[in-house]
């Protein structure tokens, strides 16, 4: 069947996995607080005024992190969907589970059923959140790799915008269609993925992992050669994959309690905690409740959806903010990326708990519906706090949002890859769950304080990235493993290169993939980077 070869042709239809849990997160932080869906799903009766009070924080939190929940079981399952059947239908298999739990969420009739329809969408999110990133890094080139990544965070952030607007203009419709409408089109996006697939070609390193030689031959030929299998580019590249499959085979003992080895748990818990510490800035939670937020802030009126459009704002911001990214990315590298992500979201959540700590007041009896908004704010303290989400938002959208997912795959060997991306996806659901059921509680309970949890959290993330985190932008998969060799001189035992050593090589790369002249050492894959540490 007829392929397509363009990169970024590849990366577009791929990433519309990642545009799934877009859709997920602004259907529901968009319908919360509207009520055609406090009405269907009440639990709470009626204010004085008639309108319909919804679920209880708990059960909205349950419903909420039912989502996160099944992506974190298909985070885990992915990676062995992924190697045994591939990167590509392991995608496609999400994009048919997510289009069942569409439907069975857009049916919801009463809480259990929308709880198990959002379970099944989790599910499929997982598998596509945690192989995408693979599919990607297997068939990039090391100088666009971080770019056509980061397209995933991009595509999350354009889901995020369409569904909210959807269901902005949605929330105008009279009765249960205000929910039901935007729940069923989300499932359209999923069928354009499957069918998009169909026409992409697999990883180049998983069909010479399966010993299909000749497939990886055409795919690389394909999408590096331009056609020509002669390309030095093409030679060199098939050279390492299968320097490093022939490795591999004999060293085959593949299971998850590998990424635990000596050898291996230093890059498990970095690819670990670059998916937790993406949860515990606290953007995602900034996503699914801020229309909790910007009701304290005094953008709410009783019985209109008035709080909907400053939320949506957001969103175009997270948007546009990702284009930077997506630009120069490659060239910033990875650490100075997220090392300047953390400071500045660290700064704009401490500004945020000041803001509520000192003006916050306790709501007036039936001023908000929810007593998870629990503190208000009037006049030019509630326009900061407005002022300053917005700029958290813009702090997260260039760094942590795209590196988180760049980051994981680029730091595993081929025969692992699979397993251990799936490994530290599912640690990003399982901390998007916790905290998702966690919050409305939180701001219930302890108000203000939640903002100086996150911000700790942000000041933790800045050191741990600074002595842990290597510099993995602009280099070969393979050659990323000599970074990890705690043998060289100058390592560090079981960690390798010290972090603070790794270097951002971006012109060798380039000089590389346009078949430039090499010297006799960069021809044997040394780098620059590689002399500066051993020395």
């Amino acid at each position: 069947m007829w392929k397509i070869g363009n990169i970024y042709f590849i990366a577009a239809v791929a990433v519309i996995g990642g545009a799934l849990f877009g859709f997920d997160i602004s259907s529901m932080s968009a319908i919360i607080s509207t009520q055609p869906y406090l009405c269907q799903f009440n639990q709470r009766g009626h204010d004085e005024n008639g309108l319909c009070l919804g679920p209880t924080d708990d059960v909205q939190g349950g419903i909420t992190a039912a989502m996160p929940g099944g992506s974190w079981l298909g985070a885990l399952v992915s990676g062995i969907v992924s190697d045994a059947f591939g990167r590509k239908t392991s995608i496609q298999l999400g994009a048919i589970i997510w289009i069942i739990g569409s439907v069975v969420v857009c049916a919801s009739v009463n809480i259990p059923m929308l709880a198990i329809g959002r379970v099944i969408n989790g599910f499929s999110v997982g598998i596509c959140s945690a192989q995408v990133p693979v599919y990607i890094s297997e068939i990039s080139p090391p100088s666009k790799r971080g770019r056509l990544i980061g397209f995933q965070q991009w595509a999350i952030t354009w889901g995020i915008l369409i569904m909210f607007f959807i269901c902005y203009g949605s929330s105008f419709i009279p009765g249960t269609a205000a929910f039901r409408l935007p729940w069923g089109l989300q499932a359209v996006p999923a069928g354009l993925l499957f069918l998009g697939l169909v026409f992409l070609p697999e990883s180049p390193r998983w069909l010479a992992k399966k010993d299909r030689w000749e497939q990886a031959v055409e795919v690389l030929t394909l999408i590096h050669g331009k056609g020509d299998p002669n390309s030095p580019w093409v030679i060199r590249e098939l050279s390492e994959i299968r320097e490093v499959v022939e490795f591999e085979r004999a060293n085959a003992d593949v299971s998850y309690f590998e990424l635990f080895t000596p050898g291996m748990i230093n890059r498990t818990q970095v690819g670990v905690f670059t998916q937790i510490w993406s949860q515990l800035t606290g953007m995602n939670v900034m996503m699914y409740y801020i229309t909790y937020v910007f009701t304290m802030a005094g953008l709410s009126e009783p019985g209109t959806n008035a709080v909907l459009l400053p939320s949506g704002i957001q969103f175009v911001i997270n948007v546009v903010m990702t284009v930077p990214a997506l630009l120069w990315m490659d060239r910033w590298g990875r650490r100075p990326t997220l090392l300047v992500g953390a400071f500045l979201m660290c700064f704009w959540l401490c500004i945020n708990a000041s803001l509520f700590a000192v003006y916050g007041r306790a709501p007036y009896p039936g001023e908000f519906t929810s007593t998870a908004e629990s503190m208000a704010v009037e006049g030019p303290p509630a326009k900061a706090i407005i002022a300053a989400t917005y700029l958290f938002v813009a702090s997260f959208a260039p760094t942590w949002g795209p590196v988180s997912w760049t980051y994981p795959p680029e730091l595993f060997p081929l025969r692992l890859r699979g397993k251990a991306v799936a490994l530290c996806t599912s640690a990003n659901w399982a901390f998007n769950f916790a905290l998702a059921y966690f919050v409305p509680a939180a701001f219930a309970n302890i108000t203000w304080r939640v903002y100086v949890i996150f911000a700790t959290f942000c000041a933790a993330m800045f050191l741990h990235v600074f002595f842990m985190f290597p510099e993995t932008a602009n280099k070969p998969l393979e050659e990323i493993e000599e970074m990890f060799d705690d043998t060289k001189p100058g390592s560090i035992k079981y960690i390798g290169t010290p972090a603070w050593k790794t270097k951002n090589t971006r012109n060798l790369a380039l000089r590389q993939e346009r078949n430039e002249t090499l010297s006799a050492e960069e021809k044997m894959g040394v780098s620059g980077e590689h002399k500066e540490s051993a020395a």
